[in-house]
């Protein structure tokens, strides 16, 4: 599993319930400009509208080698693959109890491109503030155990 892309602003923003594994519909260009790495998920979203499951807002880059007619938008909405009985648990609890779908990391499962979505519920801000104490206090007692010598 090689990975391409990584959400890092979600863990910051929301807490992570439940990870499902997605397919996702691209074009041919677009496969060629993942596989070059040039994928950004900071501001990407999901919604959900009938049995459709879509992320939007995830820019791909165009690909540097492809014809001038090829050009689409690189934020376009793309449809992502799961079964219809994941779509409807994921519709109900977005409807009924507020969480969000957010897409976590892009990675490739052996030729295949794939995205990882979480069921979301947000964060506070005393949460986020208790996260980046958690975080400092990591980071601090990681660089005494490193000058300690252990």
């Amino acid at each position: 599993m090689k990975i391409i892309a990584v959400n890092k602003t979600a863990s910051f923003e929301y807490f992570i319930e439940e990870k499902y594994e997605a397919g996702i519909v691209l074009e041919g260009n677009e496969i060629k400009s993942v596989r070059n790495g040039t994928v950004n998920m900071n501001d990407s979203f999901c919604f959900v509208r009938g049995n459709n499951v879509s992320v939007k807002n995830m820019h791909i880059a165009l690909y540097e080698k492809s014809d001038g007619f090829s050009t689409r938008d690189t934020r376009r909405d793309r449809r992502l693959l799961l079964h219809k009985g994941e779509i409807a648990k994921i519709a109900g609890k977005i409807n009924r109890q507020g969480y969000t779908l957010v897409p976590l990391k892009l990675y490739f499962k052996d030729s295949l491109v794939k995205i990882e979505v979480a069921l979301c519920r947000g964060k506070h801000t005393y949460d986020k503030k208790q996260t980046i104490a958690d975080r400092d206090i990591k980071r601090a007692t990681d660089r005494a155990i490193k000058n300690a010598g252990f």
